[in-house]
């Protein structure tokens, strides 16, 4: 285990006991088909990411929620309360904060059955994974033949550089793209989520590697999902901006990566800024941040392509120095 991956472990051991095993739920907007509907989104808790019980992702904190000593009944449980809310919405979103293929996390046959049940009434079921357990789709190959599930897979980032030294995401670009290879000749669809500004970058520099990132997987995605960073609790992250050696991505910043890849990408493409507007998450000045935030939704969406072409504010500028001086800076 190298230095990275040694502090990464050390800042976990900070993670709180979670005692409550019953789920989170709740409805949203997004689309299926390109029309507007609802998705009904359950995060399971399960015993939590394999990596993070190694290191973890520099940025992840979702490993806080986790409990590596749940049972199995707990999980079963979780999963009649969420059916229970369940509404019949068209999308289902199932995650676990880690990887849903993943036995240690779901069991196959509690993976099949939890498909089996939502696709009684949903016409699309997405799920996350690591590339390490995408060939367990094949074990889940006939509940979900003739029914669209989507996976989404987390790459970050192409540059194996940015994955390594600032994600520490345990995974070379190759290596993911051989699992993205996999989900398509499944005949699945597959959503790719980028990191907005991972750690060590500048801003210049995360706007760079967002868009030469989307452009590797363009070719292979049916979604791309670009998430800003937010500053989760027992992270390098967190560490690292709680010294001011760190500061989420502006919301100029975000607002360029989603326009420069709608001019090469005709597939989805989605946002999700988490603490959007607060010290936590993409922001700008907090004078404009709703306006932002709304350009997003807007874009996403409702197809606006132009959200964010009227938008103005004097921290431009601000936002333009910034990249000018880092630059100069980092030489």
């Amino acid at each position: 285990m190298d230095k990275l991956q040694a502090f990464c472990r050390e800042l976990r051991k900070r993670k709180r006991t979670v005692k409550d095993i019953e789920p989170r739920t709740w409805s949203e907007d997004d689309l299926l088909e390109g029309k507007l509907t609802k998705a009904f989104v359950f995060i399971l808790k399960t015993r939590g990411c394999f990596w993070a019980h190694h290191s973890g992702c520099t940025m992840c904190g979702y490993f806080n929620d986790s409990i590596p000593d749940i049972k199995e009944e707990d999980i079963k449980r979780q999963v009649e309360i969420a059916l229970q809310r369940y509404q019949g919405e068209k999308i289902v979103k199932i995650f676990t904060s880690g990887s849903f293929l993943d036995e240690r996390e779901v069991p196959a046959a509690m993976q099949k059955k939890i498909l089996e049940k939502f696709f009684e009434n949903a016409e699309r079921v997405i799920i996350e994974s690591r590339p390490e357990f995408i060939n367990n789709l094949d074990k889940i190959s006939e509940v979900v033949k003739n029914k669209t599930l989507e996976v989404a897979m987390g790459l970050e980032s192409a540059n194996d550089r940015v994955l390594k030294h600032s994600i520490n995401k345990g995974f070379t670009f190759s290596q993911w793209r051989d699992a993205a290879k996999g989900v398509i000749d499944r005949n699945m669809e597959l959503k790719t989520y980028i990191l907005v500004k991972p750690p060590f970058l500048t801003e210049a520099e995360a706007i760079k590697d967002a868009l030469h990132s989307a452009r590797k997987v363009s070719d292979i995605s049916d979604t791309l999902s670009f998430n800003p960073v937010a500053i989760h609790a027992n992270t390098l992250v967190e560490y690292l901006w709680n010294r001011k050696l760190y500061r989420p991505p502006w919301l100029w910043s975000v607002a360029e990566i989603l326009e420069g890849v709608a001019e090469f990408f005709d597939g989805q493409i989605k946002c999700d800024v988490v603490a959007g507007g607060s010290r936590r998450g993409a922001h700008n000045c907090r004078k404009c941040d709703s306006a932002f935030l709304k350009a997003v939704e807007d874009f996403t969406l409702h197809h606006e392509k132009d959200a964010f072409k009227n938008l103005k504010c004097e921290c431009r500028e601000e936002w333009l120095d910034l990249i000018e001086i880092e630059g100069f800076i980092k030489g």
